[in-house]
């Protein structure tokens, strides 16, 4: 009887472990991990913002917004940056379809359009050096050059990833892996896309203002 008992306890106890668990998407913990990543970034470039506020009047009787900023310049960067985060919404409507060339080929688009803000950018900064304002310039230029140095680092980044991603997706086609990778990185290019627009608001049209 106490054989029995034990056996009863036992086969109870393995349907309430079997009933307790739960299923878990293949990737979950893969886009969890990533969204706190991302978190993780708001809070490193809330610091370079918060920043920039404090000291981006500190001019130390050098150059300022006003004497360093084109923003005919700066809008055409940011346009190139806001039709790339297009096309990457194309490449996902693709992937959704498994249409594997056209996702590839909006991805090529998107590398583009990053490339060519990281151009202008990269311009901007050779500019800026030449005319005398780097960043032991002044407080100004400092914060200046780390902020938005800092997201085109981010920038370049996501290009590497993207062109990883190309080649990945060419070998495998759009498996889940892929798929899920395919939404990091858009989660990535869009995130950039915000804090961008932030950088132009804050830094040159209110540096503009000054």
């Amino acid at each position: 009887m106490g054989h029995a008992l034990t056996t009863e306890q036992a086969a109870a106890r393995t349907l309430f472990y079997q009933a307790d668990e739960h299923d878990h998407e293949a990737g979950g913990s893969t886009l969890l991990g990533f969204w706190i990543y991302l978190m993780s970034d708001c809070l490193v470039f809330a610091v370079l913002f918060a920043t920039y506020g404090v000291v981006g009047g500190n001019y130390a009787a050098g150059p300022g917004p006003k004497d360093l900023f084109d923003l005919s310049l700066v809008a055409l960067n940011t346009t190139m940056l806001l039709l790339s985060s297009m096309t990457y919404g194309f490449a996902m409507l693709s992937s959704y379809r498994n249409k594997v060339a056209a996702t590839q080929a909006w991805l090529v688009v998107t590398g583009l359009f990053g490339a060519a803000f990281l151009a202008i950018e990269l311009y901007e900064f050779a500019h800026m050096i030449h005319e005398g304002a780097t960043p032991q310039r002044s407080a100004f230029l400092s914060a200046f050059f780390t902020l938005v140095g800092t997201h085109g680092l981010h920038v370049t980044f996501g290009i590497v990833w993207l062109i990883t991603l190309l080649v990945q997706i060419g070998k495998h086609g759009l498996n889940r892996a892929n798929a899920r990778r395919l939404a990091c990185l858009s989660l990535f290019w869009h995130f950039l896309d915000v804090i961008w627009i932030g950088v132009f608001t804050f830094v040159y049209l209110m540096g503009m203002l000054r």
